[in-house]
Order: structure tokens, then sequence, then C-alpha cells
């Protein structure tokens, strides 16, 4: 009787669950602007999405649109961060002992990087990097390149490099 309820609750819970966590056209995902945005400080917290063509960044009331098709390249990566940041962060590093470095290494959380290079109505080029929750960045470069951005990795070289620089590590 037991195995029977597990089953029924568990199959009532996987209903529940959204059938894929993946980023829906225009949705928008909370990011840190890390710089090149006119208008906008370095390190700036906002929302990014893809609309109508355009990567849409808002912070506050600003919004800056950048149109898809003006993008000369778009590029992801995979970086991580310290988990505490500002003058503790600092003091712990500086107290640690030396050695301590994988120890500390448990301590910093993943993300993913998307870095735009892009040219204004002037022609003039410019390029601007975001941070996100890791596996968002690679959604929104298929998106850009859908809506006519250009990239000088397509999607599918840096899916394959990915494992053969796995392998030579070892």
């Amino acid at each position: 009787m037991k195995k029977v309820l597990t089953i029924v609750s568990l199959a009532a819970f996987v209903a529940l669950v959204p059938p894929s966590l993946a980023q829906k056209a225009g949705e928008s995902v909370k990011v840190q602007q890390v710089t090149g945005l006119a208008g906008m400080k370095n390190n700036t917290g906002g929302k990014l999405a893809v609309e109508g063509g355009n990567l849409q960044f808002s912070h506050g009331k600003i919004k800056v649109d950048l149109a898809a098709a003006s993008m000369e390249d778009v590029v992801t990566g995979a970086d991580s961060q310290r988990v505490v940041h500002g003058t503790l962060g600092s003091v712990g590093l500086l107290a640690a002992p030396y050695g301590s470095g994988r120890f500390l290494s448990l301590f910093r959380t993943k993300l993913d990087t998307l870095t735009v290079k892009y040219r204004d109505a002037d022609g003039a080029l410019h390029g601007a990097i975001f941070t996100m929750p890791a596996g968002k960045a690679e959604e929104f470069k298929k998106d850009l390149l859908a809506q006519g951005a250009h990239t000088s990795v397509a999607p599918e070289q840096a899916a394959n490099s990915a494992p053969a620089a796995k392998e030579e590590k070892q």
C-alpha cells in the first residue's frame, strides 16, 4: 500500500513540474551588465530579454535595445564568482592559510557570460559583457542568431569542442 501511495504522489508531483526549464522567447532573466552599454554604469544589475529582433537590457526605468542584426559576434562562456563579496570576502582570502585554495574554491558559484560585439547607428564598434545564472547564455545566443546576429563560434562547434577539451586534461 505504501508503494502505491508513493508512486501515485510521485506521479502527481511530476505532472506539476514544468516540462522544460529552457528560456522561452521574450522571457527576461536577471543579469549583471559588466561593461559596455552606453548610459549604464559598469556592474549594473537588470533584466535581459530577446524580443522583436533586439537584445533588451532594462534597469529600473532605463532600457537599452541592441538590434540583433547589428551584432557581429555573440560569444558565450562559463565562469564562477566568489559567494562572499566586499570587505569580508577580501579579508577572508587574506586570512586564509597558504594552500587553502582548494577549500576556498568550494565557496564559488557558477555563472555564464554573454559577450556581444555590435555596431551602433554611426557604425562605431562596441562590446557588452553580461553575467547570468549558469545555463542561460547559450539560450540567448541561439535566440540572437535566429534573429540575425552573427557569431565566430557556431553553437555546434562549441558543443563539439567542450568534450575534446575535457579529454585533453585527463
